[in-house]
């Protein structure tokens, strides 16, 4: 299932306002790390039907700044969000995302 972008903080409300289960990614399309884990989620997404989003931190820094401040949770790039029902359920970042630990998570 493809991911959205989201570029505003409506596109960010519209995303998180829906039912269920989704991914949130935040990434910096100029760090290698973060290339490292868009892979796998990537890898994950291909595998697995959910509804997804990706934040890409420099270019839309008050969307990605939104999120820290509404789910109280400090900023950090690469960073994956599960969220179910408006709320966050996991999150980690960095090299913690892997496609395995997204797959535990969502099973969770």
């Amino acid at each position: 299932m493809a991911q959205k972008q989201l570029h505003s903080i409506e596109e960010l409300d519209q995303f998180v306002a829906q039912k269920g289960k989704q991914l949130l990614f935040k990434h910096s399309t100029i760090c290698p790390i973060s290339t490292s884990a868009y892979e796998e989620f990537q890898a994950y997404l291909l595998d697995h039907s959910i509804e997804a989003a990706v934040i890409l931190v420099r270019e839309d820094r008050p969307v990605s700044n939104a999120v820290a401040e509404r789910f109280a949770i400090k900023h950090e790039s690469p960073q994956i969000f599960l969220l179910e029902n408006g709320e966050v359920k996991w999150h980690t970042s960095h090299w913690k995302i892997t496609k395995d630990a997204i797959n535990q998570a969502v099973g969770a």
